[in-house]
């Protein structure tokens, strides 16, 4: 019984701490993939956190304050080998809408975020995330790519003051196009064509393979490996740049301009806000102006970030807890906001690098979160001279993936009904992100009840009609199913009787019962028959419970007609009470 008693919290102490599956069989094979992939990762992070701060609206070093905090909670809570949570182009896009490039709302969301997404691990409500459709999920990453990538355009001309409204953005950016700097303009498209030609070159080459000569794959390794760390190699490069203009008192670039120094104090996250003309903003107004955002960037945060974890178990053969990734994510926020970060969740891109630089165990993030770290600690004055035009270069490469427009195609061929929600959302993401949101869910749920209160139904004459019912009985059906049974039998010409065939009918409501009894009263009074053929034991102990007025049942539609048409009479036998377990 010990033995048994100890095994149990071995277990329990397993799911919630998942490092101690990996950790007892560590070794150092494992420690140098992990150190390799944790430094190639963090070359890509770095560049990334500074570039996702800008379309946040908060200054770069806030980027760098959200992209350490994950590497070292997720080692210990997480439950996949390839993951890395940071800052990404799409929750840096829905924080913008909510934070208004205030650092002190950013805090207290990043605090709200992870309560709310702890609270749901803990609660087990992560089926909540079922509700959200693939069309939906893709027609918002559709349309968060392309505001995203033209949000950048700006930066790539060097153009100032565009509102952040998308339509707006679009106007002004065309408009102000004389007003584009020559040297942003070079050095962005520069960036831009370096950063596409080793994207080629990295999806071409692929990483090297072992059956190739040594010399053939070192060199594939080496070219692989130099577009893997394409976004730093492109960031230091405009920033030698960028500083040999300006010590040479020539300023033909837009810079990132001052930053804090050094690494962010930890610190009890701020539950209020004092303005510069003695203003107090409270917390209950700082959530109150956070509003739909509480509900949406939580509920968008998880559903990125495992959708990930479960599309690289896939790939490489294991299994993550959706629960424990919840709880993962949660606990990585509400830390964050003690550090300054804004809301975090797993990167797509990262992850894909982190994979395929071989690591081995969630220990890799360690070695990102110490790169990270180094470089708030001794690079940050060296970010003052960054041209915005490279950060954009790596936002507008980073989120082009991300516009796959073949979806629509895929969805034309597979169920055309599925583009109205993935239309809704693509285009009203356009207006406000979170509205696309809200609006797609909407238009998923109301095609979900359509198809609960419309349910195919199979209509046969038989001389007797004979409806089979094709899903379960809920309430929104009652009425669709009422009007069924007058049209085809009690004011049918002549009326007749009825053959309910329930052998697909899983479940069944009282709202349902309640609406069955009256019918089974109209047939009892016009000298008709309705008889239920193949109920399944849960279904048919609902309705032996209910008592219903001259109720029958059969084991097959066969056996409902032959009673029907009098070859055979009604026995006891068919009235047998079913007492198998619900």
């Amino acid at each position: 019984m010990e033995a048994l008693t100890g095994i149990r919290w071995n277990a329990a102490l397993r799911s919630c701490f998942p490092i101690l599956s990996w950790l007892p069989r560590y070794n150092l094979t494992c420690a140098r993939m992990d150190v390799i992939a944790g430094v190639t990762v963090g070359l890509t992070a770095v560049p990334q956190a500074l570039a996702y701060a800008e379309v946040a609206g908060l200054p770069v070093q806030y980027g760098l304050y959200s992209a350490f905090m994950g590497c070292f909670i997720y080692c210990i809570f997480g439950t996949s080998k390839d993951i890395t949570l940071g800052p990404t182009a799409i929750m840096s896009l829905l924080c913008s809408g909510y934070i208004g490039g205030d650092p002190v709302f950013a805090v207290v969301l990043t605090l709200l975020c992870g309560v709310i997404q702890a609270g749901m691990a803990l609660l087990r409500l992560g089926f909540l995330l079922d509700f959200i459709s693939y069309p939906v999920i893709k027609g918002f990453t559709c349309a968060a790519a392309v505001t995203i990538g033209f949000g950048q355009v700006k930066n790539i001309l060097g153009l100032k003051e565009i509102p952040q409204q998308f339509f707006l953005q679009v106007y002004y950016t065309f408009h102000k196009i004389p007003e584009a700097r020559v040297g942003d303009v070079i050095l962005g498209l520069c960036c831009l064509f370096f950063l596409i030609m080793m994207t080629l070159m990295k999806n071409t080459l692929g990483p090297a393979e072992d059956e190739a000569p040594s010399l053939v794959r070192s060199a594939r390794g080496l070219v692989w490996s130099i577009a893997t760390i394409r976004n730093a190699l492109v960031v230091v490069a405009a920033t030698a740049v960028a500083y040999s203009s300006e010590v040479t008192g020539h300023h033909f670039f837009s810079l990132t301009g001052k930053t804090a120094k050094g690494l962010p104090p930890f610190k009890a996250p701020p539950l209020s806000e004092t303005l510069a003309n003695g203003t107090v903003i409270t917390f209950s107004d700082i959530a109150k102006d956070l509003g739909g955002g509480l509900a949406v960037i939580p509920l968008m945060g998880v559903l990125e970030s495992i959708a990930i974890a479960k599309a690289f178990g896939s790939q490489n053969n294991y299994r993550i807890d959706a629960n424990q990734e919840l709880f993962a994510i949660g606990l990585t926020n509400i830390m964050g906001s003690f550090v300054s970060a804004y809301p975090v969740t797993g990167s797509f891109g990262r992850t894909a690098v982190n994979s395929q630089t071989g690591v081995r165990t969630p220990a890799g993030g360690i070695v990102t979160g110490v790169i990270v770290l180094l470089s708030l600690a001794f690079l940050m004055p060296l970010f003052f001279f960054i041209p915005k035009a490279s950060l954009a270069a790596v936002i507008i490469c980073a989120v082009s993936p991300m516009m796959d427009f073949r979806v629509p195609v895929q969805l034309w061929r597979v169920k055309r009904l599925d583009l109205v929600p993935f239309l809704v959302t693509f285009l009203v993401s356009f207006w406000e992100v979170q509205y696309g949101i809200v609006g797609g869910v909407a238009v998923s749920a109301l095609m979900l009840l359509y198809i609960m209160a419309r349910p195919k139904v199979k209509v046969s004459d038989h001389g007797v009609a004979v409806l089979e019912l094709d899903s379960g009985l809920n309430f929104p059906v009652t009425e669709h199913l009422s009007r069924l049974v007058y049209t085809h039998a009690l004011h049918a010409s002549p009326p007749r009787c009825l053959v309910l065939d329930c052998c697909h009918v899983s479940s069944i409501d009282f709202t349902v019962v309640h609406e069955l009894n009256e019918l089974l009263k109209q047939f009892q009074l016009t000298g008709l028959s309705l008889i239920f053929a193949g109920l399944k034991p849960s279904v048919l102990k609902v309705l032996l419970t209910a008592d219903l007025p001259v109720f029958r049942h059969t084991d097959s539609v066969d056996e409902a007609l032959q009673l029907l048409t009098g070859i055979i009479h009604y026995d006891q036998q068919f009235s047998q009470p079913i007492t198998d377990q619900i």
